[in-house]
Parts: C-alpha cells; sequence; structure tokens
C-alpha cells in the first residue's frame, strides 16, 4: 500500500495501517507502480525536427537546423500548437518533471509553460538567452534587449508547478555583459540555472578563445555567478578529473544525455567516473539531439552507453544496472527538486503505473525482471495511469 494525503506521501506499507483504513482505495492490481520520471534537459522548440539532421556535428546542426526551427517560435500560435502536443506527449509517456529550455521568445516561453502546466508536467522552463554567435535579425538578441526581456518574461511567471531557470544557451552564446548580467539575477533572485558544458571538442575549442582567461569550460560559468547547486550542466561528456572536481564542490548537477551525444557524435559520457566521484548525476532526453523523448528508452541507452563506456576504459569501470539507469532517470533528478529517493514519505507522488504483461514471457517473471524488460522493450500502451505532484493527470480508460 503506497498512502498519499494532500498529494504527499505518507508511507509504503505491507499491511494498511488502521488509521488509514477507511481511506479512498485505488487497486491497479498487478501493474508495477513505480516513480514516474525526470527528464533534465530537453529543448521544446526543437521538437517538430526530432530525428532530422543526425549526420551532422553539433555546431552544424545548431546552424542548419536547430537555429531556424526556433525562430519559427516568434509566431505564437505555433507555439501554442507544438507545445500542447510536447505536453501531452511528456505525460502520457509518464515524465511528470522536467528541466526545458525554451527559445529565446519570451511570450512562446509563457505559452509553454501554461501548457506543461495544464498537462500536469512540473519543474523548470528557462527563456534561452542568446546575444551573440546565432542567426542576426532571426534568432538573436541584443545584449539589452536579451536583459529586458529575461526581467518581463520573469514578472510574468506566476505558475504553480512550472518554475523559471535562466537560461544562457551555451558559452558561444553569450557576451560577458550578457553573462554578467545573467549571474548577477541569479544571486540577486536566488534563480536556478541550465545551460551546456564540455559537450564537444570543437565546442570546446571555441570557448578556448572566446574566453582565453579561463583554463576549463566550467569556468566561463563560475566567473560570474552561475556555478552553484542550483546550476544544472547538461553533458560533460569531456569533463576531466579537474572538472569533475568542480561539479561535485560546488554542487552541480550533470545531466546525461546518450542519445544526443552518439547522434552527433560528441562522445561517450565517463558516468561511473562521475558517480564514483560523488558528482551528481540525472538523464536527459535532449531532444532533439536525442531522437527519443520516451524516457524508457533514454534508460536503455544510457546503459548501453556506459558499455561502450566501459570498453574505451579498457574494461576499468562497471557500466550502469538497469536499477541505477532507472534511479539515474527518477530519484536522481527529483533530488533537484529537494525530494528524496524513492516514495520516501515527504515526497509529492510523482509515478506511473505499468501494465506489462501483452507480452509472451518465458517463465513467471519477477518485478525487476518486468522492470528490465520495461526499458529495453517499450511497450506501446502499457502506461495505464500517471500522478504528477499528488495528481492523477492521465488514465488510459479516459
Amino acid at each position: 500500500y503506497l498512502v498519499m494525503e494532500d498529494g504527499v506521501i505518507r508511507g509504503v506499507y505491507d499491511r494498511l495501517p488502521l488509521e488509514y483504513a477507511t481511506a479512498p482505495l485505488v487497486d491497479y492490481g498487478q501493474a508495477l507502480v513505480m516513480q514516474s520520471f525526470a527528464d533534465m534537459h530537453l529543448h521544446a522548440p526543437q521538437y517538430p525536427m526530432l530525428g532530422m539532421g543526425m549526420d551532422l556535428p553539433l555546431l552544424e546542426w545548431l546552424d542548419t537546423y536547430t537555429f531556424p526551427t526556433e525562430a519559427r517560435f516568434a509566431d505564437t500560435d505555433y507555439a501554442r500548437r507544438i507545445y500542447r502536443r510536447l505536453a501531452t506527449d511528456l505525460i502520457t509517456n509518464g515524465t511528470t518533471r522536467v528541466c526545458m529550455f525554451s527559445s529565446l521568445h519570451t511570450d512562446a516561453t509563457w505559452i509553454l509553460m501554461e501548457e506543461l502546466e495544464q498537462a500536469g508536467v512540473t519543474g523548470y522552463v528557462g527563456k534561452v538567452n542568446m546575444d551573440r554567435n546565432g542567426l542576426p535579425g532571426i534568432l538573436q538578441e541584443t545584449t539589452e534587449e536579451s536583459v529586458r526581456e529575461t526581467l518581463r518574461w520573469l514578472e510574468g511567471c506566476h505558475f504553480d508547478h512550472v518554475k523559471p531557470i535562466l537560461t544562457p544557451r551555451f558559452t558561444p552564446s553569450c557576451t560577458n555583459e550578457l553573462m554578467m548580467a545573467l549571474g548577477r539575477l541569479a544571486q540577486e533572485k536566488g534563480l536556478y540555472v541550465q545551460s551546456h558544458l564540455s559537450e564537444n571538442l570543437g565546442e570546446i575549442q571555441w570557448v578556448k578563445e572566446l574566453h582565453p582567461d579561463c583554463q576549463q569550460y566550467w569556468e566561463t560559468y563560475a566567473k560570474y555567478g552561475l556555478w552553484t547547486s542550483r546550476t544544472v550542466m547538461a553533458h560533460c561528456v569531456w569533463s576531466d578529473a579537474r572538472e569533475r572536481q568542480a561539479m561535485r564542490d560546488a554542487g552541480v548537477t550533470a545531466v546525461h544525455c546518450a542519445d544526443s551525444n552518439q547522434n552527433i557524435c560528441s562522445g561517450v559520457a565517463p558516468v561511473r567516473a562521475m558517480l564514483n566521484e560523488g558528482v551528481k548525476v540525472a538523464l536527459g532526453s535532449d531532444i532533439a539531439g536525442g531522437d527519443h523523448l520516451h524516457m524508457f528508452d533514454v534508460v536503455a541507452a544510457s546503459i548501453r552507453a556506459s558499455k561502450a563506456r566501459r570498453v574505451l576504459d579498457n574494461w576499468e569501470t562497471d557500466f550502469l544496472t538497469v536499477p541505477e539507469g532507472w534511479y539515474l532517470a527518477t530519484s536522481a533528478g527529483a533530488a533537484y527538486f529537494a525530494e528524496q529517493p524513492g516514495f520516501a514519505p515527504g515526497n509529492h507522488l510523482h509515478a506511473l503505473v505499468l501494465a506489462d504483461d501483452d507480452l509472451p514471457q518465458p517463465h513467471p517473471m519477477t518485478p525487476q525482471e518486468r522492470l528490465e524488460r520495461a526499458v529495453y522493450l517499450r511497450q506501446g500502451g502499457a502506461i495505464r495511469a500517471v500522478w504528477s505532484e499528488g495528481r492523477k493527470v492521465f488514465s488510459a480508460e479516459g
């Protein structure tokens, strides 16, 4: 029995305590009731280009596909249509928490937050800041405009479950003046921060040219006050021991995006090293660099990537197991929202109900075998219900 009161988990029990004997009961039979997913890095305006441009390296992919696609979100009608579909697809596939990039468009970002709120998705959404190296006149701001629009956006964020997060796209997209202004905002308002770190070797070299005073990529954020325990950094593929130590010391969360790293040939992140060294690691779909929104697939991709990393490390590192991959996709992300692992008392209920009995079975399967199969063999329609922040937000029965 899992007991919830006012949206908050009170406990998990083999026998229902007498004090809850008359409480309303929802019985899901033999279905698995598990934590729902936290997708800690994805780009909402890239949803229309999912699965496109996968043969291009990162920087060429941005110029050819990403920036022109994101520019379309100046059209609020288009934004509404795409973001409503995205929000629905997240919930029906069991993702209830996100840390998400919008585009640089303030009005479209509010629309995204509104659609997520209405669908039942919780978490953080950021209006992207970029005042250089975009598409001038199409997808780029002036420094003054970027700061002004960020303040306007923050003033209009009045949502219950979707909160703002400062989002410098990545160091090459933001001038020193803009980074300085965002750092002041983060400190003055206690805001959370998300960006990218050490994803691609060409990108890292570019950052060195832009910031010759910084020995490593992470320092371009730290020197502006954007490197704290409230910071999420996607990828970290080429983060060496020194950069990983800086993440651990500051409490920065690294978000592993295995699909994207392989699709754009960025590399294979040293996830096991990060975990062994005490770095906080969660998972992200990174659409549309990643080609799967479904977090079951993201878990499987992360496990496979860790096995490739084991080979690259001459079998000196362990790969991720299925329980570890599941933990990174659920509890590790939930920790960013100040929650404890699993269905811990005091957590808000975020759960999915998985009915996985339509496939042939070689023998009566244990719950762990059923979980493993769900990860490696995503079954359409298997998610029967989704709960977010204590609210039932999806039921396959309608």
